[in-house]
């Protein structure tokens, strides 16, 4: 895994004239990792390019009064077209702050180039490990997910090592308010394998199989799944309807 180049994103926001539109703009402009900032107040929309994670550029936005959801993402510069995107909705019984609830979100930027960019509260603050399990079965929560994706029948390691499982993202780190918010890419990762299967957060923290216990070498002794999200196809860029009523900020959906 390495250090996420820019994206575009596509925002549906809450603005009802030009005051609102230039509060946004103002927000997002000149904030490290934002770029070509592009602010629609008649279609209700913003488009950025950033390398800052969903989450972080929808605080900037929130942080000027008005209501704003996610509408798209996707490459930033480049010549490869974005080939699929999907999302996991995460959720969990209880963590250290309570229930665990959260999103993440994979595109498909190139052959070669997977996005993970993604939000879970409710977690113990530290470090948690993240893997795409081969089973998209909920019906005994993380239980019946299966092992980490392996197609090739490998050793558990980290992102970055050439001997691991697919499903291997290695770590993510919960603050003192128990969420983690990351934005990373991968290698290994093809959206289109991965779709259907489901993505786990785990209790404790993956030693990559650095750390010589006996499940080292299978799982990364990070513990059990508190939380757990069958992946599903989800749109790209200018591919989805979604709404931001101005009365009272709630999103919609066009029929």
């Amino acid at each position: 895994m390495e250090t996420s180049r820019p994206t575009k994103l596509q925002f549906a926001v809450q603005m009802t004239g030009e005051n609102c539109g230039d509060g946004v703009r103002a927000a997002l402009e000149g904030q490290p990792g934002v770029q070509s900032v592009s602010v629609d107040v008649g279609k209700q929309e913003v488009l950025l390019e950033s390398a800052l994670s969903t989450a972080d550029v929808l605080a900037l936005i929130e942080s000027t009064g008005r209501k704003a959801v996610l509408k798209g993402i996707g490459g930033g510069g480049g010549s490869e077209p974005d080939l699929g995107a999907a999302v996991a909705v995460m959720s969990g019984p209880a963590g250290g702050r309570g229930v665990v609830r959260g999103a993440v979100r994979f595109v498909q930027l190139s052959t070669g180039r997977c996005l993970v960019d993604g939000t879970i509260d409710g977690l113990e603050p530290g470090t948690h490990g993240l893997h795409v399990h081969a089973l998209g079965d909920l019906t005994r929560d993380c239980l019946s997910c299966g092992g980490h994706y392996d197609p090739f029948g490998r050793q558990h390691g980290g992102p970055g090592d050439p001997e691991r499982h697919v499903g291997d993202l290695g770590n993510i780190v919960a603050g003192p308010d128990g969420r983690a918010t990351f934005r990373l890419e991968d290698s290994q990762i093809k959206v289109w394998d991965v779709i259907g299967r489901s993505l786990v957060v785990d209790a404790g923290e993956d030693d990559l199989g650095r750390g010589g216990h006996p499940l080292s070498k299978q799982t990364g002794n990070s513990g059990a799944g508190l939380a757990c999200g069958i992946i599903a196809r989800s749109a790209g860029l200018f591919q989805n309807p979604k709404q931001v009523c101005a009365c009272d900020g709630r999103t919609l959906w066009e029929r």
